[in-house]
């Protein structure tokens, strides 16, 4: 059985831990006008020998980061940063909306735009040359401008074949793009399976508590 809660920003995991929660899970979370989850209230977590465990968006971003001291990571995206050939944030960055809407998304992350290129060059509906070229133009532009349709508009551009443009339009309809989804159920499964744990080349630390720190622990009300 889990809670599942809004995307992850600062104090959540401090309060997690307040009200007594043994395993975590971060999969998205703020980062844009709401201040992110804080590196220090994960690596107190796990100070406590509380399960930590990322994936999919800022769960990767901060598994990727924290891995060395204890915090599981899981699916293609966290290894894709901890690897180092994902390094910008913005490769996971979505615009969504508010609690009421379910914080659906309105834009498509970076990370889905490649993978769905992938897929579709492996099944033979864009070159690899043009894969790239819309890769790098996707990329290019602001996070919450990333839009399907404008990667369909730029290949019909490209090519100037409307009809290559139809062929990529009914592929995405036909086909899951979604990683950042998909690396989340996988995650869940494998925890529900016992099949992640910390990671066996954690390093063994000493939390230090700084002023900032104490000021969050304080406002969260945890002892």
């Amino acid at each position: 059985m889990a809670d599942f809660l809004p995307p992850v920003s600062v104090g959540d995991v401090l309060r997690a831990v307040r009200d007594g929660y043994e395993n975590l899970v971060l999969i998205d979370g703020y980062f844009h006008g709401v201040p992110s989850v804080w590196h220090k209230e994960i690596m107190y977590a796990l100070s406590l020998d509380i399960g930590v465990a990322g994936c999919s968006s800022m769960g990767a971003l901060r598994a990727a980061e924290l891995w060395p001291y204890g915090m599981a990571g899981s699916g293609r995206i966290f290894e894709a940063y901890r690897d180092g050939t994902y390094e910008s944030d913005d490769e996971v960055a979505v615009l969504h909306g508010d609690e009421e809407s379910g914080y659906r998304c309105a834009s498509e992350p970076l990370v889905n735009i490649r993978h769905g290129l992938e897929l579709a060059r492996r099944a033979g509906v864009v070159p690899a040359a043009l894969e790239r070229q819309l890769v790098g133009h996707a990329k290019g532009l602001f996070y919450a401008d990333r839009h399907w349709a404008r990667v369909v508009a730029d290949l019909a551009r490209l090519t100037r074949s409307e009809e290559a443009a139809a062929r990529l339009r009914r592929f995405l309809r036909e086909t899951d793009t979604d990683l950042k989804r998909a690396d989340a159920i996988e995650t869940l499964w494998r925890i529900a399976d016992g099949d992640l744990k910390r990671p066996e080349t954690a390093e063994d630390f000493t939390f230090e508590e700084t002023h900032s720190f104490l000021v969050l622990r304080a406002a969260e009300g945890v002892n």
